[in-house]
């Protein structure tokens, strides 16, 4: 059994681009690996300046985490501020990097050249170091990342194999590996677009907390084409392909199936709307549940802080025993 270990930033509503595309593997995948899913709360640092908004943000997303299907008694959902040893290792692991090997990640600079006009963090830059000890110190021998993020696996293994090459075998070198094929969703106004919670509005996106009346509203004015041929075809037809993909997560049915039976986009609208709407229903009232009972919710994250304090702590010590740091008593 793999030991895997996937996060999340408690930044925007979750939405069900997330929940189609990987979320609902998470849940899945739990019973055929050692799973670890961090909440990973100092990484939203880098672009969060209000009091009072990250620690609701972070209970809030929990209870989505637990409210799709997360186990606690399976899976390991933690939060990361909850466990020191990120921050301890996270120091190690900068002093373990270079100025070069930060400097060319490109998600550094892309982002940083959108802020250009607005403060940049150096958390931002230093980033991938804390992510790397994020990983290193569950013993995660397999990362699932989408493209965009391959970059920071492969830093995280360089970080590994020099550690482990100036100290002594100490760290798992993990790999990235490809997650399970969820649905690619995409906005419903511009279905070119992956569904993102840095869209530029509201109609197009679904959230997993949107109520059932404006779920069906969305996918009713979704962008389609002038036709009205209902075909599966991504290049020609994104917004009707969309749809039918959408339904087809949702159904568990072949897109390419279900447009033969439709002759109209109404229909296809309207079916994909009142489907997700009815998926959506028991999360929702889960999530509601917690929400309501916060000990409850704090309890479900203790039992992940025990366990992951627990693998975390020994993976630190055994860090600072290789690198030969005086031990306090």
């Amino acid at each position: 059994m793999a030991r895997v270990l996937s996060c999340i930033q408690p930044t925007g509503e979750v939405h069900l681009g997330n929940y189609l595309g990987a979320l609902r593997n998470w849940v899945s995948g739990q019973h055929n690996n050692d799973v670890f899913h961090g909440i990973v709360d100092l990484h939203a640092l880098t672009i969060t300046d209000t009091p009072g908004v990250l620690g609701q943000q972070t209970l809030q997303l929990a209870a989505i985490l637990f409210a799709v299907g997360l186990d606690p008694q399976i899976a390991t959902v933690f939060v990361q501020s909850h466990i020191p040893e990120h921050s301890q290792l996270g120091w190690i692991m900068e002093c373990t990097v270079s100025f070069g090997e930060l400097s060319r990640m490109t998600q550094f600079k892309d982002k940083s050249a959108k802020r250009e006009a607005d403060f940049v963090s150096a958390g931002l830059f230093t980033y991938p170091a804390l992510q790397a000890a994020d990983i290193l110190l569950y013993d995660a021998s397999e990362v699932p990342v989408g493209d965009d993020q391959r970059q920071h696996i492969e830093i995280t293994r360089d970080i590994a194999l020099r550690f482990n090459h100036r100290f002594g075998d100490t760290f798992v070198v993990p790999k990235a590996v490809t997650p399970p094929t969820g649905a690619r969703v995409m906005d419903l106004q511009e279905p070119t677009n992956k569904m993102s919670k840095s869209g530029d509005g509201e109609a197009g996106i679904i959230y997993l907390l949107d109520d059932p009346a404006s779920i069906v509203k969305k996918f009713k004015r979704a962008v389609t084409d002038s036709d009205n041929e209902v075909v599966f075809d991504r290049e020609l037809k994104p917004g009707v392909s969309n749809l039918l993909e959408i339904l087809g997560a949702v159904t568990n049915e072949s897109p390419s199936a279900l447009a033969t039976t439709y002759t109209q986009y109404g229909k296809l609208k309207q079916d994909t709307g009142e489907a997700v709407a009815e998926m959506l229903r028991p999360i929702q009232t889960r999530y509601h549940e917690l929400m309501a009972d916060p000990a409850e919710l704090s309890n479900l994250l203790a039992l992940g802080k025990e366990r992951a304090s627990k693998v975390a702590s020994a993976t630190l010590a055994r860090a600072h025993s290789a690198i030969g740091l005086y031990p306090s008593n």
